[in-house]
């Protein structure tokens, strides 16, 4: 957790690739982002190449020199693919498992004869929560997105009505409860209480993800009525299995990457010296590619043995598992390069700046700041990190509850409006199957909502403890 923290520091001093004065700078930003957003809805040029081209046209605005904005763009591009592709690889052969052994089957089976109707978008926002708790929000999407669109198929509800509750309850995980790795980044930089701080996050983000989740879904999937994207969807499995794992086996191999990667950000907490074997041998198991790797191997037999498979069938599975997600990857990883552009050209650090100088309450002006970062740069990680290095001095005079709230007000900003520069908002709209406009009316609102509500939440515990 320190190593990345650290690295995101040094990421934000890097010396910006332009010269350029404040103002020009916020011009280069809308012009990019009104380039990507133009060329996708009114010419219907793929995301991927309208990505590239509004990356481009923010260095030129900007009066970056071309050669650096390329290497931003593919540097962004490169680490992106390199941190999230992987883990969408891996996530999309474990649901190749799933859907061909009949796992997801079991999974969808069970969830429709226990909840049902009205409380089917409750148990998704449950589920999600539980699932999301430890995981950064790429890969709990990738481990959740098959049986939300099972769900959605085969009990005949709206796409949006199941998904946005799945996703309200990653996304609330991501802000605002430790031992999620962004609180926790949060929780070091203004030295607060662990345990107060997730008392708090857990008290902030149970109405946040009713709000978000369930009550907003009933708008969402009237805003966004699309059905389920066949593409995504896994097929049923063969009816010649053998037979098909059980409910049991099927939720510990999809639970697995869960328990490993809690278990690090437990032992994160509880061990202070990072060079002691312990805490070494977490940091390997517990990192997203390990527990995903271990969650593959574990359902080949968990999974592919009760069905029957040979291991001509199992590699014949992986393989088709990876052919769907190409587009997603590019198109994820474009999103992180015009993130990645956006912050070697300084727009992070202008928002800091600007940022220095307004006269507002503590809890307020982290809020703001993380805003303006996340809006700037697309990065809930970036906006945490920068947020919580400008106000924690702000932190030393504060009471221990209300350096816990200061950290929860970061957090929750840090979720803003999720747009075109955010690589997290591709990936929705590419599982989903929404076009651009969809994904701003369901998941940018969603996200708003969460910021807002969670924000507005934490002022008002601040008046009263």
């Amino acid at each position: 957790m320190t190593s990345l923290r650290v690295e995101m520091l040094a990421a934000d001093t890097v010396e910006p690739i332009t010269s350029a004065g404040h103002a020009q700078l916020g011009i280069a930003v809308l012009a990019g982002i009104a380039v990507i957003v133009l060329l996708i809805t009114k010419f219907k040029l793929h995301a991927f190449l309208s990505l590239t081209i509004g990356s481009l046209a923010l260095g030129a605005f900007a009066g970056a020199p071309l050669d650096k904005v390329i290497t931003s763009f593919t540097a962004g591009l490169g680490s992106t693919v390199a941190g999230v592709g992987v883990l969408i690889a891996l996530g999309a052969i474990l649901g190749k498992l799933l859907a061909d052994s009949g796992g997801a089957d079991q999974i969808v089976d069970t969830i429709l004869a226990k909840a049902s109707g009205r409380a089917m978008p409750w148990a998704m926002v449950l589920i999600a929560s539980v699932v999301g708790l430890p995981l950064f929000f790429e890969v709990g999407i990738v481990l959740l997105i098959p049986v939300v669109l099972m769900v959605a198929r085969r009990g005949d509800y709206k796409l949006m009505r199941i998904g946005i509750p799945a996703l309200a309850g990653l996304s609330v995980m991501h802000g605002l409860v430790p031992p999620h790795p962004g609180p926790l980044i949060a929780i070091d930089a203004v030295k607060a209480n662990l345990g107060v701080t997730l008392a708090l996050g857990v008290l902030v983000a149970i109405p946040t993800v009713i709000i978000a989740g369930p009550v907003f879904s009933k708008f969402a999937a009237r805003w966004a009525d699309v059905p389920v994207p066949d593409r995504m969807l896994p097929p049923r499995a063969s009816e010649e299995l053998k037979g098909r794992p059980g409910f049991g086996a099927t939720m510990f191999t999809v639970l697995l990457p869960v328990v490993l990667m809690l278990a690090k950000a437990l032992v994160d907490i509880v061990v202070d010296d990072s060079g002691q074997t312990v805490q070494r041998v977490f940091d390997v198991v517990g990192s997203p590619l390990v527990a995903l790797l271990a969650a593959v191997l574990v359902g080949i037999f968990t999974l592919g043995r009760p069905a029957g498979f040979t291991r001509g069938r199992i590699s014949e599975t992986v393989e088709k598992g990876l052919m769907p997600i190409a587009g997603i990857l590019l198109i994820v990883g474009a999103g992180g390069g015009f993130k990645q552009t956006l912050i070697d050209c300084g727009v992070g650090q202008m928002i800091l700046e600007i940022s220095k100088d307004w006269s507002i309450p503590a809890l307020l002006l982290a809020w703001l700041i993380a805003v303006a970062i996340r809006l700037a740069t697309g990065s809930a990680t970036v906006a945490t990190v920068s947020a919580a290095g400008l106000v924690a001095p702000l932190a030393a005079d504060m009471s221990t509850t209300h350096a816990a709230l200061l950290v929860l007000a970061i957090g929750a900003g840090s979720l803003f409006f999720s747009h075109v520069n955010d690589a997290g908002f591709w990936l929705v709209k590419e599982y989903f199957g929404l076009s651009v406009g969809q994904t701003l009316k369901t998941w940018s609102v969603m996200e708003t909502i969460i910021s807002v509500v969670a924000g507005g939440l934490v002022l008002l515990l601040s008046l009263v403890i």
